[in-house]
């Protein structure tokens, strides 16, 4: 009995093992990968892990409005910037064909700043990109493309580093983020940690010196008039602190500060401040930011540490018990046909002789021996 349920037990342990190995080395990095169904949020629609619209906002910012119909006008208010994060399942399907099938994503990526005390729109883009699965960093896709404002199409762009998401188990070190008013990406360093919400967060900082946009001599011309009377060239000056505080093990930002400036430096009179900035995401993205890379933190965990630890646990155990059981059982099995042996042997041996038997036989032989005398 102890041999049976010791082999059962040795199986159970065996299979635990395989379990523990297949959930680490197979399971676990599937789900460490940008998924192809990832949904978005809506009152309706609110599954787990799905991308939700974040808000930043700030406040006592100057900025220009360009509004058609009327002059570049500077204005003093708050300003709201939402971005918003959608994948594309199906252009994925269709263009991420050859070398990138199976490894890339494509994302849609859709911001607009508003003027909160007038609800107008200050300034749009939009951009289609796609996303290594692993690292989710931009890679080179032919059909990616960044709108930013104004009335001409889609403009060419080569996106690359991180974009709106860290990898997966992001460790302690620089990586490279795509700055959108450079169209290009620059090194953003790692810089502490910090508790946001009560949840641990790798704080990254890139700072931005000031830099020439090279805006087109047009664009520029028609800031001039309005803003630099006099003056006959210039150029637009942009600088900006970046900080990204990321969840490490589902890499999802949980809070982003930007302070931007922008500024017109004409050939003659003083510079202008185009914009000056400082956008902190509100308290509400924080909180749905900090759920939400929670949630897929404890998945990730859950998956990749949890249960193949239990597992190995239970799967170690079990062998270590049912061996012992196993040899336990034998040990006793051969002990039983020892027993069994020596109750047999006994049983066809001769009777030993009592002390009377023994005292008559040899009375018998004595006799007998006198007779022959």
């Amino acid at each position: 009995m102890k041999a049976r349920l010791g082999a059962v037990l040795f199986g159970i342990g065996v299979l635990c093992l395989v379990l523990a190995a297949g959930a680490a080395f197979f399971v676990a990095p599937t789900v460490t990968k940008l998924p192809y169904d990832l949904k978005l949020c809506n009152a309706e629609n609110k599954p787990e892990g799905c991308l939700k619209s974040s808000v930043a906002v700030a406040e006592n910012a100057k900025f220009v409005q360009l509004k058609k119909g009327i002059p570049p006008t500077l204005r003093t208010g708050t300003l709201e910037a939402t971005t918003e994060v959608a994948p594309q399942a199906g252009t994925t399907e269709s263009a991420m064909t050859g070398d990138l099938e199976g490894k890339a994503v494509v994302w849609g990526a859709y911001g607009t700043v508003k003027w909160v005390q007038t609800g107008e729109v200050i300034s749009q883009y939009s951009a289609e990109l796609a996303l290594d699965r692993r690292t989710a960093a931009a890679v080179g896709w032919d059909k990616q493309f960044l709108q930013a404002d104004g009335p001409e199409g889609p403009s060419e762009v080569t996106f690359g580093g991180q974009t709106y998401k860290f990898p997966f188990h992001t460790e302690r070190k620089d990586y490279e983020y795509f700055d959108r008013d450079l169209r290009k990406a620059l090194p953003i360093r790692f810089d502490g940690t910090e508790k946001i919400n009560g949840t641990e967060a790798y704080r990254f900082q890139q700072v931005i010196e000031e830099t020439d946009l090279g805006m087109a001599a047009d664009r520029v011309g028609a800031l001039l008039g309005p803003l630099a009377p006099g003056a006959t060239s210039g150029k637009v000056m942009y600088s900006n602190t970046r900080t990204i505080w990321v969840e490490p093990v589902s890499g999802n930002f949980v809070k982003v500060r930007e302070q931007q400036k922008k500024t017109l430096v004409p050939d003659q009179g003083s510079p202008v401040a185009l914009l000056d900035a400082d956008f902190v995401y509100t308290d509400q993205t924080i909180a749905n930011s900090v759920e939400s890379a929670g949630k897929n933190r404890d998945k990730l965990q859950l998956i990749g540490r949890t249960i193949p630890l239990v597992l190995t646990v239970v799967g170690a155990l079990a062998l270590i018990i049912g061996l012992w059981l196993v040899l336990a059982g034998r040990r006793a099995t051969a002990a039983a046909r020892h027993r069994a042996a020596d109750d047999a042997d006994a049983a066809t041996a001769p009777a030993p002789r009592t002390s009377s038997e023994q005292v008559t036989s040899g009375a018998s032989v004595r006799d007998g021996e006198a007779g022959h005398r």
